[in-house]
Formats: C-alpha cells, sequence, structure tokens
C-alpha cells in the first residue's frame, strides 16, 4: 500500500472483480469527500482509471464467456452434433 491508503499498480492484474469494484468505490469516494493534495488526487485519479480497467477485463470476459454458453447449444443443434439420433 501506498501512504495515500492505494495499493500498488502492479498488484491490478491479480484483483478480482469484485475487489477492484470496491477499491474502485472508495477510490471515488475520497475523490468526491475533496481534502487531498494534488498530488494525492492525482494518484487516485489514476489509480481509478487502473481499476476501471480491470473492472472492464472482467466485465469482457464474462460477457464473451456468457456468449460462448449461449452459442455454443445452438451451434451443436445447426450442425447436428450432440444427438444420438443420427447414428442410427
Amino acid at each position: 500500500m501506498t501512504d495515500d491508503g492505494t495499493t500498488t499498480a502492479g498488484a491490478a492484474g491479480t484483483l478480482g472483480y469484485e475487489q477492484a469494484r470496491d477499491e474502485l468505490i472508495e477510490v471515488v469516494r475520497r475523490l468526491e469527500a475533496g481534502g487531498t493534495t494534488l498530488e494525492e488526487s492525482l494518484a487516485l485519479w489514476e489509480r481509478g482509471e487502473e481499476l476501471a480497467k480491470v473492472c472492464r477485463h472482467w466485465l469482457e470476459g464474462a460477457r464473451a464467456r456468457l456468449d460462448a454458453a449461449l452459442a455454443g447449444p445452438a451451434d451443436l443443434q445447426e450442425s447436428g452434433g450432440g444427438t444420438t439420433a443420427d447414428n442410427g
């Protein structure tokens, strides 16, 4: 952790979605509350950008997995795969 309460940028890649989201909420709260120096505000802003990227990455991955899961059964039915009726 840095002296302003944020974690280091290197940890962003290992954060889960919920962790990144919760930390992002805290960063936004601190920025909205004010009372920080310009340097602290810039550091918080940069951390917020990193956290938003982590969240976006997780959400894009989840969307891709959902799209694949929804498309999977339909693709099998259209190609005739996955049924035992065609084996006779």
